[in-house]
């Protein structure tokens, strides 16, 4: 299982980041071990995915520099000691990681600090980009001076910019990973889909979820999603027993052995068959998600497309009596947010949710489009910029029934007009139903990553029939 790219690939990454800054020093920041309870006993190693991205060394403890004006690459990181050794085992030195990186100087990690302090005198400009780790930040405070609380005000906005165009499009040999993950994803989900049965607890799929993607050779991409309670956006509580009658939102995916990540959700019953309520609802969501991503294509603002798929879903649930009036004015106003709390999508790559530590204005928007509502749900859109070739991002539109909302909502007399309070109550132990594929954006449109996983309530229903 290979965990670098060929060497090339790093040293184009380097070469075109270089032609995008103009002086100054790039500084990137490697992450920590993190311990759990003490510190030889650490959390799963996850290295920071810009690091990743330029230099491909997944090993705790590394700093690197970019020195504009000198064109100098230095990889900053201890080798192993003999205590090392002894509880690791021999691994590829630090020389020779660097030398599949394309790199040829490699200095101890507390030469770093020197050459910073060089830098400083010399009044010399250190980029570096917004730190989310707090072991990153106590850092750069201390070599900087920056208050920790001023730290991501104080990054560097070119930096920053220039990282966020080149790694939202996606290179070839980026495609091929991520194909993998949405593929391999798609198998566990399948899996689950499989095996689900009535009196299960949900631990136990999230379990088998976890178990196949480290038997991937990858891991998780981000906390398992296994729940009842699919009106919960983030559940990561795992502790309910499926019951016949319940749906069970599943959103998981895996990561691959180089970092790339596979994002997708389904929703299907615990029995064999959705009632026709859950079926109703489904097909609105499924709708929803069919518009959208058949509007995904070059030049289309990702805000667009969000509406849109907004729109479908207030017209689907108008439909079935639960909203009222006008499609279009209802999502104008806000009022579909009482089923659709959320976004219809994300950026997606070494990130699940792509380089959302560099800041979602400059990730997910422009200059031409500044994000500047504080409208509930639509705060929530992470994406809303004109999509590019080579962009990756998910599709996921879903309906949400969220009791506590319902009470305020109606309580103050909220989207009266939109919404029939009367019907959603008969909805109110409903829960969710979200469905998520990754899709490609391409010259002409877009192609959805992976294989096809049971999507209409025919295809899912066809795989519960033989379940159990």
């Amino acid at each position: 299982m290979k965990n670098m790219f060929e060497k090339k690939v790093y040293l184009q990454r380097r070469s075109a980041l270089k032609s995008k800054i103009n002086a100054g020093i790039l500084l990137f920041l490697g992450n920590e071990d993190s311990p759990m309870n003490y510190k030889d006993n650490t959390y799963h190693f996850r290295q920071d995915s810009t690091f990743l991205y330029y230099f491909g060394i997944s090993e705790p403890s590394l700093a690197a520099i970019i020195d504009l004006d000198e064109d100098e690459t230095i990889l900053f990181g201890n080798e192993m000691g003999i205590d090392d050794i002894v509880w690791m085992g021999r691994q590829k030195t630090l020389a020779e990681k660097s030398a599949d990186s394309g790199l040829t100087k490699v200095l101890p990690l507390d030469q770093l600090d020197t050459f910073l302090n060089q830098y400083q005198a010399k009044k010399r400009a250190v980029h570096f980009l917004p730190p989310y780790r707090p072991e990153n930040k106590i850092k750069l405070a201390n070599w900087f001076n920056i208050p920790i609380d001023q730290l991501k005000e104080q990054a560097s906005l070119a930096f920053i910019k220039a990282v966020v165009a080149q790694r939202s499009v996606k290179s070839a040999e980026e495609i091929v990973e991520l194909d993998r993950a949405a593929s391999l994803s798609a198998d566990i989900h399948l899996m689950v889909m499989q095996e689900a049965k009535p009196g299960m607890y949900e631990r136990e799929l999230a379990a088998k979820i976890q178990g196949a993607a480290l038997a991937s050779g990858g891991n998780l991409a981000y906390p398992v999603i296994l729940t009842v309670r699919g009106e919960i956006l983030h559940n990561h509580y795992h502790g309910n027993q499926l019951q016949d009658g319940q749906l069970v939102l599943n959103d998981s995916g895996m990561e691959t052995a180089l970092g790339y990540a596979g994002d997708l959700t389904r929703t299907f019953p615990v029995g064999k068959k959705f009632s026709p309520e859950q079926k109703d609802v489904y097909d609105i969501v499924l709708n929803a998600y069919t518009h959208a991503k058949n509007l995904l294509a070059p030049g289309v603002r990702y805000l667009d497309v969000h509406l849109a798929s907004c729109k479908m879903l207030a017209q689907g649930l108008k439909d079935i009596g639960l909203m009222k009036g006008n499609a279009e004015d209802a999502v104008q106003a806000g009022a579909h947010a009482m089923f659709f709390q959320c976004g219809t999508g994300h950026m997606m790559g070494l990130d699940v949710h792509d380089m959302e530590d560099l800041g979602e204005q400059y990730v997910g928007y422009t200059d031409d489009l500044v994000k500047n509502t504080t409208q509930f749900g639509l705060k929530s859109l992470r994406l809303g910029k004109a999509l590019e070739a080579g962009y990756v991002l998910t599709v996921e539109p879903g309906v949400y029934i969220i009791p506590e909302l319902i009470d305020r909502w109606k309580a103050a007399s909220q989207f009266t007009e939109f919404i029939n309070y009367d019907k959603l109550d008969q909805f109110r132990n409903f829960s969710g139903i979200r469905v998520e594929d990754d899709f490609l954006v391409t010259e002409s449109g877009s192609r959805m990553l992976g294989k096809h996983l049971a999507l209409t309530t025919e295809e899912v229903e066809s795989v519960r029939s033989s379940a159990y």
